[in-house]
């Protein structure tokens, strides 16, 4: 287990996996902590996302394959914003699947492939984020043998929700044996409406009739708004870097986010709220963006 790594994840697509990955890495890199993104999606979505798709660094998922194939040095793309690495995902990561089973099928321990993998380089970071392909079960296990927590984004339909019953049953065979020290920090409703309180009320009591708890649920809900999605991803750019520039509120709000400290340690100094004209999607983000790292530093029992 690499300490301070964390896998966003769920058993099904289009559950605002990547959205959450992306936007959580940005925004504490924003706030000045050195964060490793890492896509091991074959749809390198990431890339899209950061504006790098297509350029002479996105590899598609080249370095980790010949990191978790042949031992090679994974060789993160430096700097896609200031403070946040990224280890690409892409079409070249569709081998593995067929390499890893075929390595267990003769014997071999693959478990700790991926953990070797980014040991050399995890200590450089604050936080290591992981985007988690939705159905490759293999994959799916290698992170979560390699993660300190696991992060889980869900609407609110049932095939969702089965999802994430999916990823918690998993967690259980993980934890009882090739990472007992995996913790679920929690899980965060992705795309459900601002108004709809109803539909909120309902998928938290699932979530916590089918988890057998009612502390793992963020607050924070992050709703779907399409035209910053589509601009988003078709510009390069996450959620806060649509807006042209940064009200005094939300630099405070930064400011308060280094207080938090990443895991290095926290206070319960209250943040500052995001301004009226910040409000929406990035509000959001800003928002979820605090929970999870106080999370971390609670998990970590950082003292205040």
């Amino acid at each position: 287990m690499l300490p301070r790594t964390t896998a966003v994840i769920n058993g099904k697509g289009g559950v605002g996996k990547t959205s959450v990955a992306t936007n959580l890495a940005a925004l504490v890199a924003a706030a000045g902590y050195r964060v490793l993104l890492v896509d091991m999606d074959a749809q390198g979505n990431v890339s899209d996302d950061l504006g790098i798709k297509g350029t002479a660094s996105d590899d598609q998922g080249a370095s980790m394959v010949a990191a978790l194939i042949t031992g090679a040095p994974l060789r993160p793309v430096l700097n896609v914003r200031a403070s946040l690495d990224l280890v690409c995902g892409g079409d070249q990561l569709a081998q593995l699947v067929g390499t890893l089973v075929g390595r267990q099928m003769q014997g071999e321990d693959v478990s700790a492939v991926l953990q070797d993998a980014l040991a050399p380089v995890a200590g450089n970071y604050d936080l290591v984020l992981i985007d988690c392909p939705p159905g490759e079960r293999v994959i799916q296990r290698l992170i979560m043998t390699t993660s300190q927590f696991l992060l889980i984004p869900t609407k609110s339909d049932r095939s969702s929700l089965d999802g994430l019953a999916a990823v918690a049953k998993m967690f259980g065979s993980v934890t009882a044996s090739t990472n007992p020290d995996l913790e679920l920090l929690g899980v965060v409703l992705f795309g459900i409406g601002s108004s709809a309180k109803r539909i909120k009320e309902d998928t938290r009591a699932q979530i916590e009739r089918d988890l057998g708890t009612a502390d793992l649920v963020f607050r924070t809900t992050i709703r779907h708004v399409e035209s910053a999605a589509v601009g988003g991803r078709s510009a390069g750019l996450v959620i806060h870097e649509l807006e042209e520039q940064l009200p005094e509120q939300r630099r405070a709000y930064f400011e308060a986010l280094r207080d938090r400290g990443c895991g290095l340690h926290r206070t319960d100094r209250p943040a500052p709220r995001v301004a009226a004209s910040s409000a929406g999607l990035a509000g959001d983000y800003a928002a979820l963006a605090e929970e999870v790292l106080d999370r971390i530093a609670i998990r970590l029992e950082i003292p205040a």
